[in-house]
């Protein structure tokens, strides 16, 4: 929640407030250094770095260092990029009108020093927020100078200035960015030339616009984002601007299962599709976030690509709405998801990964495996060591219980009928509520656990699935 705007509005009534001027990184190190001290959260959001990477971090901003984070796709380095923004003071304050944020204390564009010179005291003043003061540029091929740095603005030519005038200057979006922090995603796609016009802000702090006789003195944390292959790559980024930064931080997926499972409760949306409450149980993630692990660890898939958080994201939305798929067609008031919603991740994650070329041809039958390798070792950590034999029993006459994707929770209990020990099944699978969905889906989950553990054989097509003994 934002507090309310401070109220000084000139110059004068800045300084007679006490004001002190500070610059971008002196106010980072201060307010992180306050949070470090609190106690209070320092990166919002961010799941799996305390350790690792924060710590390398926090150094680096408390140095003063511009900085890249490394890493490969989806370890969330955008992100964290954004959250320093939350580091900056609330509000500060800027020149009205200025569009290079000066400070009122220290103009540097033309126009500000003209109006400080006859305005004095009365120079107007107007209050920046911190999430106004974060700017971003992926890096892609069209990518100019004029875009980063600044370039002639043909209309104020032809307004009738020279082009010699400091004022026809259209600048880019770093000057723009100028007393915040500017972060330039995917850095060593920078064409080479472009890179270099990086070289004054990061050591210099100023920026030189063609053959202007201007200096523009920055205050900017600069930040960047790139693949550690492309940025250690000779080629893709000048050694010039390696040196220049001061701090290169490496990121990394998830090292923990539970730091997965809960990058997942965090980021998928799936609580309410199309006005459907939809519920992803807790085992069901967790095959998700097993299931990741598996693909990223996998010798056919190609290691330096990575497989993205979004991945697992997009694996749990899936089974979300093939949940609230089966509620619609089926009539059921909520939309909770099982084991036979599983299978439709396969084929809609497919492109997501990157696989060896051995193993061309291959790629569905690899991902069909591997879920079904996270299914078991999700069912041995949950309901391995339970008795099921309540459950077994109902096969003991060579009965069948069929399910599948259109199969609504209350039909499928309805197969099933009563099994002795399902309330402590649904125990053990984290399930506190007593609904038909929630009962299906452990019921459902069991089922297959004990056909991937060969108590059970399973016959399988056309989106349904048959248990027998």
């Amino acid at each position: 929640m934002r507090a309310s705007t401070p109220r000084e509005t000139t110059v004068g009534e800045l300084r007679n407030g006490g004001h002190v001027q500070r610059s971008v990184k002196t106010e980072i190190r201060h307010n992180l250094l306050d949070r470090l001290r609190s106690g209070e959260p320092r990166f919002p959001g961010i799941l799996g770095f305390d350790e690792t990477v924060l710590p390398h971090l926090e150094r680096a901003l408390l140095a003063g260092h511009d900085l890249v984070l490394l890493g490969e796709r989806g370890q969330g380095k955008t992100r964290l990029i954004r959250t320093l923004a939350g580091l900056l003071d609330e509000w500060t304050p800027v020149v009205a009108g200025c569009e290079i944020n000066d400070h009122p204390y220290a103009p540097v564009c033309v126009r500000c020093r003209r109006l400080a010179e006859e305005l004095g005291d009365g120079l107007p003043v107007a209050w920046k927020h911190r999430d106004e003061r974060y700017g971003e540029k992926l890096a892609t091929p069209d990518t100019s100078v004029g875009d980063l740095i600044g370039d002639v603005d043909p209309i104020k030519v032809a307004e009738g200035r020279t082009l010699g005038d400091p004022e026809t200057v259209h600048f880019g979006l770093v000057p723009r960015t100028n007393r915040g922090v500017f972060s330039i995603n995917e850095l060593p796609d920078l064409a080479e030339r472009i890179q270099v016009a990086l070289l004054n802000v990061l050591e210099e702090r100023d920026v030189q616009i063609r053959g202007y006789a201007l200096r523009l003195p920055l205050d900017v944390l600069l930040v960047a984002s790139a693949n550690p292959e492309d940025y250690t790559n000779r080629g893709r980024i000048i050694t010039p601007l390696k040196d220049r930064f001061g701090a290169e931080i490496r990121t990394h997926y998830p090292l923990e299962l539970d730091a997965e499972l809960q990058l997942i409760r965090q980021e998928s949306d799936f609580a309410d599709l199309g006005g459907v409450p939809a519920e992803v149980p807790d085992h069901l993630v967790e095959v998700i976030g097993r299931f990741t692990r598996l693909v990223r660890e996998s010798t056919a898939v190609d290691a330096r690509s990575g497989v993205s958080a979004r991945f697992a994201l997009a694996g749990a939305e899936t089974v979300a709405a093939g949940a609230v798929r089966r509620a619609a067609l089926t009539g059921e008031e909520r939309a909770v998801a099982r084991v036979c919603d599983l299978p439709a991740v396969v084929p809609a994650l497919l492109g997501k990964v990157e696989f060896e070329v051995s193993e061309e041809g291959r790629e569905q039958e690899v991902l069909e495996h591997l879920l079904r390798r996270a299914v078991a070792e999700t069912y041995r950590r949950t309901l391995g060591a339970a008795d099921l034999s309540g459950l077994l029993d109902k096969f003991d006459a060579g009965d069948s219980v069929e399910t599948g994707e259109l199969v609504p929770a209350s039909e499928l209990l309805r197969r099933v009928g009563q099994v002795p020990g399902l309330a402590r099944m649904m125990e053990r699978l984290g399930m506190s509520g007593e609904s038909p969905g929630q009962a299906a889906a452990a019921l459902e989950f069991a089922l297959e656990g004990l056909f991937l553990t060969r108590r059970l054989s399973k016959d399988a097509a056309d989106g349904t699935s048959t248990y027998r003994t």
